[in-house]
């Protein structure tokens, strides 16, 4: 499900904005905040996290929105969603400057390398499984060892494969978006999504076979 609220709604109150309805803006920013929320708690390095809540984060940029709507709109080269990201984005590279500096090598060292391995199951089926019905408790310690699995091995990836994979598979952006986002093509953003995919599936110790799926 697409964490983003959807288009329509959206440029009709980006229209009542531009024609000077001061609650059409309200409305617009608020109701992209529980996205931004969750962009910014899946985001946002787990180590600075412990030290700036990601609420603060939003509002600096809804903040920062407001302030620079009416440029937005007289010139809005992207979906109003991923502008809000790519400000939200820009904020929280800042704040990974500010917050890290010196201590990135020694934070970095704290991360464990080690992912446990449950069998030869694809840990994304057994995920999506596990998510799609009432989970028992038993099930529910095994989906958060497998999120805990997921978010380890994500770490392990460089910075443009961890960001491919989350607009794709967490903010459910399509090809194009994604593309427009990084100032792709869209055939160049779709072999790095492979990539991407092929890397955390080696680091998850699944090995795919050549129609992109999961093999023991």
């Amino acid at each position: 499900m697409a964490i983003w609220p959807e288009h329509t709604v959206t440029q009709q109150l980006l229209a009542d904005a531009g024609r000077g309805k001061s609650e059409a803006v309200n409305q617009l920013l608020e109701r992209h905040r529980t996205a931004l929320r969750k962009l910014v708690q899946l985001r946002l390095d787990r180590k600075i996290a412990q030290r700036v809540d990601a609420s603060d984060v939003v509002q600096d940029v809804l903040f920062e929105a407001n302030q620079r709507l009416q440029e937005y709109m007289a010139n809005p080269a992207m979906p109003f969603h991923l502008w809000l990201r790519h400000l939200a984005k820009d904020r929280m590279i800042d704040m990974h400057r500010r917050h890290r500096g010196a201590q990135r090598r020694s934070l970095d060292r704290e991360r464990s390398l080690a992912a446990p391995q449950f069998g030869d199951k694809s840990s994304f089926d057994l995920a999506s499984q596990l998510a799609a019905s009432e989970l028992t408790p038993a099930a529910a310690s095994i989906r958060k060892e497998l999120e805990q699995r997921f978010l380890t091995a994500m770490e392990q990836l460089d910075e443009d494969d961890r960001d491919i994979l989350l607009m794709r598979h967490f903010e459910q952006l399509g090809n194009s978006e994604t593309a427009e986002a990084l100032g792709l093509s869209a055939a160049a953003a779709g072999m790095r999504h492979l990539r991407a995919l092929r890397k955390l599936r080696a680091i998850l110790g699944e090995r795919p076979s050549l129609t992109g799926e999961a093999t023991p």
